[in-house]
């Protein structure tokens, strides 16, 4: 599918009112108090979700629910404190959502950085933007996927649990991962910020596509999906020039929103398993990098190792 097709793309077929009533769906969102988040958040509640905000900011957060209590005619969402920069806040998260529910329908994996300064790394040491946008997500997920499949379990074939993961068309803008730009180093400050922005959105078309490979048997749904050239916030760390750039080329928060909702909501998406999804709510066709099962392997290999070090580092300084 070409460029153009992703950023000059038809008026939409699919709308909010489309979604069906979702009473008795549990549903987390990350990044879910602004931007394509808040909008993916909006329309779940008006449909009668159950929905938590996943984020580390709890300001923004509590200005969010009380703005989407107003706008949806009193639903309320759920702030869930996650930092995903931050692989012992991830875990905390998870410990205090399943003290509370037991089930999870839908994973929105929205939340990211986009072009920070490039001084920035996670609190593991990890680049910032390849850290929150897949390593924070890969744990997140991980640690979630025993709900997921279990809830999967008990809601039968029709509806499996879903994870939608919020990539972007900049993973087309680079040809493959480098694992050792993942940490900081002469590697990783080499390729820029814009760089290792692609990176990680490649990374996140990866991840999907090989959890749909290891887990779409066992219930879960995994999607990818590039929701647009969206006005947002994720642009904030961008010079002015990239920034008026963006402005002009760019649609409005609400259909950003729109593919993922689609994804992680519609009927259809039970057959969408390791697709990957462009505006509005259509079929693409994401880099072969993307799709190479010797990629997926590795990547989610390294992914599994860097947790394990990390929980035996854990484990260590809690016995030490």
């Amino acid at each position: 599918m070409s460029t153009f097709s992703q950023f000059v793309v038809p008026k939409p077929t699919f709308s909010v009112d489309d979604i069906p009533d979702l009473s008795g769906k549990i549903i987390i969102v990350t990044g879910g108090y602004t931007g394509i988040g808040k909008e993916t958040v909006k329309a779940l509640l008006i449909k009668n979700a159950k929905v938590y905000i996943a984020g580390r900011n709890s300001k923004k957060a509590e200005d969010a629910i009380e703005d989407l209590r107003t706008t949806t005619g009193g639903k309320e969402a759920v702030f869930l404190e996650l930092d995903l920069a931050n692989l012992e806040s991830i875990r905390r998260a998870v410990r205090t959502y399943l003290g509370r529910e037991d089930s999870l329908h839908t994973l929105f994996n929205n939340g990211g950085v986009m072009e920070p300064p490039i001084d920035q790394i996670t609190t593991d040491g990890y680049d910032l933007q390849f850290g929150t946008n897949v390593i924070g997500h890969f744990y997140l997920t991980k640690l979630l996927l025993p709900i997921l499949i279990s809830t999967a379990e008990i809601c039968g074939p029709s509806s499996p649990s879903r994870v939608v993961n919020t990539a972007s068309f900049g993973h087309t803008l680079t040809k493959k991962l480098d694992f050792d730009s993942f940490r900081d180093g002469r590697v990783r400050r080499n390729k820029g910020s814009a760089e290792l922005y692609y990176q990680s959105k490649l990374g996140n078309v990866v991840f999907a596509t090989e959890l749909a490979r290891r887990y779409g048997s066992k219930g879960i749904v995994a999607t990818s999906l590039n929701p647009g050239n969206i006005v947002s916030d994720l642009s904030r760390s961008l010079g002015l020039v990239k920034t008026v750039m963006a402005k002009i080329i760019t649609y409005p928060t609400p259909y950003g929103a729109l593919t993922q909702l689609y994804a992680g909501t519609m009927p259809d998406g039970i057959n969408m398993n390791g697709k990957y999804l462009i505006p509005w709510a259509r079929e693409g066709t994401p880099t072969p990098e993307s799709q190479d099962r010797e990629t997926g392997r590795k990547l989610w290999e390294w992914l599994e190792e860097e947790i394990r070090t990390f929980e035996g580092r854990e484990h260590t300084d809690l016995h030490s």
